[in-house]
């Protein structure tokens, strides 16, 4: 074991209890719906984490991208310090003098004339739904309860009951019906198939850029440019989930970008929060976006002034720059590391900055006992679908990191 990761348990931690202890406990009192490693984690700085036994893991998982700027990122505590003691929670029945700036902040950085800030994930694209089908029936006139949206296979959106309703992934859908209507599934990535399953009725195609939870899946080069074409031909919105995919983890501000695509809307989450608190939002013109209206959408704790002042923040560290460089030169060097190990016990490479899917070859470990290879080598990433793991690191790990992350993947694979 590296000195990287051994170490002792930080001053100030309140861990108590074994490793065996909490693990009973949590499987005691709370509900089976995750899976986890069987590591309890203590304290987190960068892209390091360190458990309650105090041994020290690289985060190569990064709380699905919601961590991209690290764990607690000294500038996004201290705002975050300073708004919990002057005013956390007004509900929209009032403004606060937070959301304006932060919202501006935010347009600025989508290029979209406003926002419309949520908490979590599932509920910007509960809301992008929304939007898409009022906008439909408004602006594009279609008739009532007529509206259909496009979505693809191999989705992950979120776990409400709608958007559960267009997943073809089982275990996400199963035993939750009766199921929302109005989605047409098409083949992700097929131009053709898209455009085959459009009628007058379509209001917008939902898309992942990159599907993260599918296993960091790319779609072919233009498949992007060919969609916002037929969006623009067809007048139906573009609607780009961004949540993982976006705010730099892919060497762009967008994984859209890759692509120099703008779509109608953007649907934005996880890292908006700096990993400190839930922070989602989408953002899109006046033309779309105005169909809102007072009393027609909303949220209790969406635009707080605690997650506007954490996302605007965030919005600052983005609008430098550095972050998007960061994952595009380190990704470039884990793609480097990764993809000679085709053949030799991975059957494929998916890199994009630095988010990456490798498909295990069948025959040699699961994807979940590569997993439990990698911990037992003080990096922890997650499996999906059975084969792949991807690895999805905080965008502050050095260049040394990357070379354990690629050390550790070699060395798990031939164990």
């Amino acid at each position: 074991m590296t000195p990287e990761t051994t170490g002792t348990t930080p001053a100030g931690s309140t861990a108590v209890g074994s490793t065996e202890q909490h693990i009973e406990t949590t499987e005691r009192y709370a509900a089976h719906n995750y899976h986890p490693l069987p590591v309890v984690i203590a304290s987190g700085e960068g892209a390091w984490v360190t458990d309650v036994e105090g041994k020290r893991y690289l985060d190569c998982l990064a709380g699905y991208s919601a961590l991209n700027f690290g764990h607690s990122h000294p500038q996004l505590v201290e705002r975050a310090r300073q708004q919990l003691g002057t005013l956390t929670l007004t509900s929209r029945a009032f403004f606060n003098d937070q959301l304006g700036p932060f919202s501006q902040v935010l347009a600025e950085l989508t290029g979209k004339d406003m926002v419309l800030p949520m908490n979590s994930g599932a509920e910007a694209v509960e809301t992008a739904l929304k939007v898409s089908r009022r906008w439909g029936y408004e602006v594009k006139n279609v008739p009532e309860d007529q509206a259909n949206i496009i979505v693809m296979e191999g989705n992950f959106h979120g776990r409400t009951t709608t958007i559960i309703s267009f997943s073809d992934d089982k275990v996400a859908h199963d035993n939750y019906g009766p199921y929302t209507p109005g989605f047409r599934t098409v083949r992700y990535g097929d131009i053709d198939s898209v455009r085959a399953a459009m009628d007058d009725f379509t209001v917008a195609v939902l898309f992942e850029p990159i599907q993260g939870e599918g296993g960091v899946v790319v779609p072919p080069e233009g498949f992007l440019r060919d969609l916002r074409d037929l969006c623009s031909e067809q007048n139906v919105l573009m609607v780009a989930d961004e949540i993982q995919s976006g705010l730099a983890r892919t060497g762009t501000t967008f994984a859209c970008d890759l692509e120099e695509v703008v779509p109608d809307m953007y649907i934005l989450g996880k890292a908006l929060g700096g990993g400190l608190y839930p922070v989602s939002a989408v953002a899109a013109n006046t033309d779309v976006l105005g169909v809102i209206t007072p009393g027609s959408h909303g949220s209790t704790f969406g635009g707080n002034p605690l997650a506007a002042a954490i996302g605007h923040e965030v919005c600052r560290l983005l609008a430098t720059g550095e972050y998007q460089d960061r994952a595009r030169r380190l990704g470039e060097r884990l793609l480097a590391g990764l993809e000679p190990l085709v053949g030799k016990g991975l059957d494929e490479v998916r890199v994009r900055g630095l988010w990456a899917g490798l498909d295990v070859t069948p025959g040699g470990p699961t994807g979940r006992e590569l997993c439990e290879r990698l911990m037992e080598r003080g990096i922890l990433a997650k499996d999906t679908h059975g084969m792949t793991i991807r690895l999805a690191p905080p965008l502050v790990i050095t260049e040394d990191e990357v070379d354990q992350i690629v050390a550790a993947v070699t060395e798990s694979l031939s164990a």
